[in-house]
């Protein structure tokens, strides 16, 4: 039914199986819209969140999310400034992932903001004395990059590149992928510290503050790194699904080595700094604020093992895994390291988040117990099935992997081989 919509060359399920398999997500979606229109409506009562417990469910897995649409900005400035051209085959999917996650992550922020018809204050009336300022307009900006990077795939659709005119603009706008990379590359550098430093700065919250590396506290650093380090991870995991899913060799063999390999050594630096940072907190900034720090992991189901599984179990051992050729060749091994790597940003998001708001900061205060609303579960779900769905349909109908279509034409070439030869023969 849609086969003049696929790319030349391209094998794609049936329309009536692409349906079922996108009418679930569908569901999901439309019950998380309806969730999220009760916030919108009723107000953000219908949250589990109130004034002390101000950061939930939300604003936790935004944070974890646009870390692991990190891909997008870090690829593209390995491919086009630093000019690793073997990774000019997942860069579309780069490409997409990054633009599902920060899109994604801008919608559950204009619910989370309670009062959306004013968003536009943060942009006409910005707090310059936040970070949480340069946060919205470091992402909205690169929202716009990455919208623009999108562009030029859909662009090479079997339909609109016959259009001239837009065939040209396509082409075109290839020429300032370079601009666009390093852009792309600067904003997200900040944002992502400027997420880690919102919290560095909280002196209020013992647990979280930190002290300051020239301007920015510790944190800071540490969401940078994190960030660059689970981005290749997440896009390998991706790929690797897709690829399982379809039954076929969308990169080259060598792509995820690479991946793994850039992973496991910036992972390698974020636990030392890790490290580091945790002993300095531990031994001079909690005593000098007035408290011991295993006090903040007496508290259940706080303890110590988040923090030996944070730095230990998702850092330590998958960066090993990950700097070995050996076991990086295995791909069980790179495979298992890959997700260790994306659970453990998403529990150190959960601790800096969930845990920093949970704990009492004085002696006379309670512990805060907080679970998730249903409206913010479903609000989340909707983010998923949205994701699923962008790139199921990117996809079926975009050339996401150039070297598919190389796979294709090498097979095609192979079967009409014998029998142009045995036509010069005849």
């Amino acid at each position: 039914m849609d086969r003049h919509l696929i790319a030349r060359g391209l094998d794609r399920t049936s329309f009536s199986r692409f349906c079922l398999w996108i009418l679930p997500w569908v569901g999901i979606l439309a019950f998380g819209i309806y969730a999220a229109a009760t916030c919108l409506i009723s107000g953000l009562n219908r949250t589990n969140m109130d004034n002390r417990f101000a950061f939930g469910l939300w604003i936790f897995l935004d944070l974890t999310v646009i870390a692991l649409g990190a891909g997008a900005f870090f690829t593209g400035f390995l491919l086009y400034i630093l000019r690793k051209r073997e990774l000019k085959s997942v860069i579309n999917t780069a490409v997409v992932i990054g633009l599902t996650c920060y899109s994604g992550a801008v919608a559950i922020l204009a619910v989370d903001v309670g009062q959306p018809l004013r968003a536009w204050f943060t942009f006409w009336h910005p707090n310059v004395h936040s970070m949480l300022t340069e946060v919205t307009f470091c992402i909205s900006c690169y929202l716009c990059v990455l919208l623009i990077e999108y562009l030029p795939l859909v662009l090479k659709n079997r339909k609109l590149s016959r259009i001239p005119s837009f065939l040209v603009f396509e082409f075109e706008m290839h020429r300032l992928m370079y601009v666009l990379a390093g852009v792309g590359a600067f904003l997200s550098f900040f944002h992502q510290g400027s997420l880690g430093g919102l919290y560095g700065v909280l002196q209020g919250r013992p647990f979280a503050f930190r002290e300051g590396i020239a301007i920015w506290p510790s944190t800071f650093f540490l969401f940078i790194l994190s960030a660059l380090a689970v981005g290749p991870c997440f896009l390998m995991l991706m790929i690797w699904l897709v690829s399982k899913a379809s039954r076929k060799r969308l990169v080259a063999p060598g792509v995820f080595n690479l991946l793994g390999r850039i992973s496991g050594i910036i992972l390698a630096v974020y636990v030392l700094f890790k490290a580091v940072d945790t002993l300095i907190w531990m031994n001079r900034t909690a005593i000098a604020l007035g408290t011991h720090p295993f006090e903040f992991y007496a508290w259940k189901p706080f303890g110590s093992w988040i923090l030996f599984t944070e730095v230990i179990i998702c850092g330590l051992f998958p960066a090993v895994i990950l700097l070995s050729s050996r076991l990086r060749r295995r791909e069980p091994w790179l495979l298992t390291a890959a997700v260790l790597v994306c659970s453990g940003v998403g529990l150190n998001r959960f601790v800096m988040t969930i845990q920093t708001l949970a704990l009492p900061t004085l002696p006379f205060d309670p512990f805060l117990n907080y679970s998730p609303s249903w409206q913010e579960v479903a609000t989340f779900l909707a983010l998923v099935s949205y994701g699923v769905l962008l790139y199921s349909f990117s996809y079926r109908y975009l050339n996401l992997f150039p070297e598919e279509q190389r796979v294709v034409s090498r097979a095609s070439e192979t079967v009409t081989a014998p029998d142009s030869a045995l036509f010069k023969m005849t």
